[in-house]
């Protein structure tokens, strides 16, 4: 998914592009929704880009469907995050980083916390890896907010399968796994949230998709629109 504004006309309210990530279970809405802010940003004007994870970069996505595919399973929740990390670091180094130094905002469909749910809670990955794994791939980048769409599992699944028409052959290596595994991957990003409520705000996900994308905005527009231009930039 990538949706580029540009016009000569178009500004940003900030000397850097803002980051903005959306994290969340399977069937949350993370992707259905960073469309709405894209076109939110485009609506006034200010150039936006959008991405996911795993992917966003040519190398990443030739990761990312041997991550999907599950073929990667058998190598270990370790292993596992640290394909995710090398596909974050091509996506962060060709993607994210010149457009927010080019003063373009970047709305990305799963980001770090999500192999900190992930592979991090369900794979109990030390902690110190997965920083480790961070200084790597990030260096000082920071998303400067995360939006956590929080859903009961049992509402996601439900969800899941129906955008799939409940054909269980389209679902990926993750959305295969059991109800265990998806309550785990909820707490963990409500931990993550309460870890870090500067950086992140969780959203119900239960209301429609309209009412899910005005409490979204709403925040974009408190947390990073209103923010002074010292306070938004980004290292390099």
């Amino acid at each position: 998914m990538t949706i580029v504004a540009q016009d000569s006309q178009m500004r940003s309210p900030v000397r850097r592009g803002a980051f903005i990530t959306l994290e969340g279970g399977e069937g949350a809405g993370k992707s259905t929704q960073a469309r709405h802010i894209l076109q939110r940003l485009r609506e006034m004007r200010i150039a936006a880009v959008g991405t996911r994870e795993p992917g966003g970069s040519p190398d990443a996505e030739t990761l990312r469907k041997l991550l999907l595919s599950g073929d990667a399973e058998a190598l270990g929740p370790a292993a596992e995050a640290i394909l995710f990390a090398a596909a974050r670091i091509d996506h962060v180094d060709k993607k994210i980083a010149p457009a927010l130094a080019a003063g373009t905002f970047v709305v990305c469909d799963r980001f770090a916390d999500s192999t900190r749910a992930y592979q991090g809670a369900t794979g109990r990955l030390d902690p110190r890896f997965l920083r480790a794994l961070d200084r790597v791939a990030l260096d000082e980048l920071r998303p400067d907010l995360t939006v956590i769409l929080d859903l009961p599992v049992e509402e996601a699944r439900a969800r899941s399968a129906a955008r799939r028409n409940d054909n269980l052959g389209d679902r990926d290596r993750f959305e295969r796994e059991g109800l265990g595994f998806h309550q785990t991957i909820r707490e963990a990003y409500l931990s993550i949230a309460a870890e870090e409520p500067g950086r992140c705000v969780v959203i119900d996900a239960r209301g429609t998709e309209a009412e899910v994308s005005r409490a979204i905005w709403a925040t974009i527009s408190r947390r990073v629109l209103r923010k002074p231009a010292a306070e938004s930039a980004h290292g390099p």
